[in-house]
């Protein structure tokens, strides 16, 4: 069993457990293979947003309608598993939504009407909410003092695979149609059998005896005023990074920019994500969540702005850019929210990976209406400035670092 150390929080008044010296990191990296091919699968959806537009006839009302359902049933239910999670030690949650994930995503190639569709991303999306919850908050037992850049790492799976997952799909689908995507699910089995080996039984936080409320009572308790204000600037940078990850393919393509093209491009995103990811991580176990958090905000927004408006061929080095800025702080609210509230390792897993995300996902069919009335450049040009409320919340940051 792995000894538990104790670290004081600066400005905060609260005492974090530390539950492991050394960082386990054959545990971290499966781990993390079980978050790239989750996200892998459900990395494919907004690269064929374009295909399925022209296949099934869809407006931009029903595109923000299908993202917003998939980012509702991805992360927003997300809480009420991290908080099954905690109750139980079981490695249900984690195997059975990864498999919904590598069968269901793959069959919307074959959905003959929008309802399918829209029923195989919703079960691929449940998938997705019940195996977060569990892995992401099994990665502080098996990190030492290295919790945010450990948390980067796992990050690094899920943002690598939004990375390389539409480069895949887009030159599979270009190559051998839609009708072929059910064979990618050989991937995932193999991938699956791998983490069926060397998962372990997730560790409970016993909560069994405690009801929704107690449990978010017991885990957060008095740091609930810091993590509601992580969890609102998480909130705001999904907004920005789902309205752009949801509606810049279908500009782009729009603009004569090709579907492998458009991958190519949505890849770039978030690869630089995953770089900045692993930046903001191993910066902030040094400096501090909260001036990493500064930085990351000032620059989204004139970063967000030249992959909106460069030309041409420079819009790769504009997606490039505004991916490294506007999802370098995806594991910092993560790592921060279990620094506060290590008890319910899960449950503010969920609430800053899942609810924040799956919020800022909810905002698509309004996006997408609005786009339909307005344009979509006009609409993305306004969400661009949504980090300048974010500045304003940071400055109320507590000044947290995880264990030296």
């Amino acid at each position: 069993m792995a000894t538990i150390t104790e670290t004081t929080i600066t400005n905060s008044d609260v005492t974090v457990k530390d539950e492991s010296r050394r960082v386990n990191m054959q545990i971290i990296f499966a781990l993390t293979l079980v978050h790239f091919t989750g996200d892998f699968y459900s990395s494919f959806a907004s690269p064929l947003i374009p295909v399925f537009v022209d296949k099934l006839s869809l407006s931009l009302a029903q595109v923000g309608l299908m993202t917003g359902l998939v980012r509702l049933l991805s992360f927003v239910i997300q809480p009420c598993v991290g908080y099954l999670a905690d109750r139980y030690q079981t490695r249900a949650f984690i195997f059975c939504g990864l498999l919904f994930t590598i069968v269901f995503i793959p069959l919307s190639g074959i959905a003959p009407n929008y309802y399918i569709l829209l029923l195989m991303m919703a079960i691929g999306s449940v998938g997705s909410s019940m195996f977060h919850p569990s892995v992401t908050g099994m990665v502080p037992l098996y990190s030492g003092s290295k919790k945010a850049f450990a948390l980067s790492i796992f990050n690094t799976g899920g943002t690598f695979a939004f990375g390389v997952g539409p480069i895949f799909i887009s030159w599979y689908v270009a190559t051998f149609g839609l009708e072929k995507m059910p064979l990618t699910m050989l991937i995932g089995f193999v991938s699956f059998f791998i983490c069926l080996n060397y998962i372990p039984m997730p560790v409970s936080e016993g909560f069994k005896n405690t009801g929704f409320i107690g449990s978010l009572k017991e885990s957060i308790g008095e740091v609930w005023k810091p993590i509601a204000l992580i969890w609102l600037v998480m909130v705001l940078r999904s907004i920005v990074a789902q309205s752009y990850m949801t509606f810049m393919p279908v500009y782009l393509s729009k603009n004569g920019h090709d579907l492998v093209a458009v991958g190519m491009i949505v890849a770039l995103f978030i690869i630089a994500g995953t770089i900045s990811g692993l930046l903001a991580g191993y910066s902030s176990d040094r400096l501090g969540y909260k001036s990493i958090f500064t930085a990351t905000n000032i620059f989204m927004v004139p970063a967000t702005l030249l992959y909106l408006r460069l030309p041409d061929n420079w819009v790769y080095l504009g997606a490039f850019v505004a991916g490294f800025f506007v999802l370098a702080s995806l594991p910092l609210g993560v790592a921060m929210a279990q620094t506060l509230a290590p008890k319910g390792r899960s449950m503010v897993s969920s609430l800053m990976m899942g609810l924040a995300y799956g919020l800022g996902g909810v905002a698509s069919p309004i996006v997408g209406k609005l786009a339909d009335i307005y344009s979509i450049e006009s609409v993305l040009f306004y969400i661009a400035f949504l980090p300048v409320i974010s500045i304003f919340i940071i400055a109320k940051f507590p000044d947290v670092r995880s264990t030296n």
